[in-house]
């Protein structure tokens, strides 16, 4: 899978399946809402996420695509109603007709023989904000969706780029509050001896 910079990827564990009612429709859901996961882990520690409930409600999701492993071929896509993509109050519900390509036919058939299970989603963010109590990123805005994927291995989704980078960043800021804050203490703790010393 390609990673582009501009863009953040998730896997969502939760199963893409085909549709009973009817051929060739895949149905899943690309994120959930309000349902915190963990993306992170860093010396015992755990970095979760979570993705807003309203974090889709201004979002350009004016033209997204399916493909599988987000990247080559296209095998659905809202202009021409092959995908279908409603926020609703559990998340990112997707439904894409496969029947349009051959290609498109034979990924339905993998699904549907559970080869491929799982999707994933690439967008990038708007607004976010991190809680240092429990170590949550939530993502209060969603700039762009680009693309809903299948994907042939529902990897961890601390391998994301993007996502290690943020995160990264979170634990160096508090590695230097926390050398900052001991550096402090051995400060008050020579002054208190200087002090004894001198009395």
């Amino acid at each position: 899978m390609p990673i582009k910079p501009d863009r953040e990827y998730r896997i969502l564990s939760a199963p893409m399946e085909p549709a009973a009612d009817t051929d060739f429709v895949v149905r899943g859901y690309a994120t959930t809402f309000d349902d915190p996961y963990v993306l992170y882990e860093y010396e015992g520690n755990q970095y979760k996420e979570v993705i807003d409930r309203h974090a889709l409600d201004e979002a350009d999701m004016s033209d997204v695509i399916m493909q599988y492993d987000h990247s080559g071929r296209v095998f659905a896509r809202q202009s021409n109603g092959s995908l279908k993509l409603t926020p609703d109050e559990h998340g990112l519900k997707i439904e894409a007709d496969l029947s349009r390509s051959a290609g498109a036919k034979e990924l339905y058939e993998e699904i549907k023989a559970g080869l491929i299970t799982k999707m994933s989603w690439a967008f990038s963010v708007d607004a976010d904000e991190y809680s240092r109590s429990d170590r949550t990123r939530t993502i209060t805005r969603v700039k762009r969706v680009y693309d809903v994927s299948a994907v042939s291995i529902p990897a961890n989704p601390s391998t994301d780029i993007a996502a290690r980078g943020y995160f990264d960043g979170v634990i160096e800021a508090e590695k230097a509050e926390r050398l900052e804050a001991e550096q402090r203490e051995r400060q008050k703790k020579k002054i208190k001896l200087l002090v004894e010393v001198t009395k």
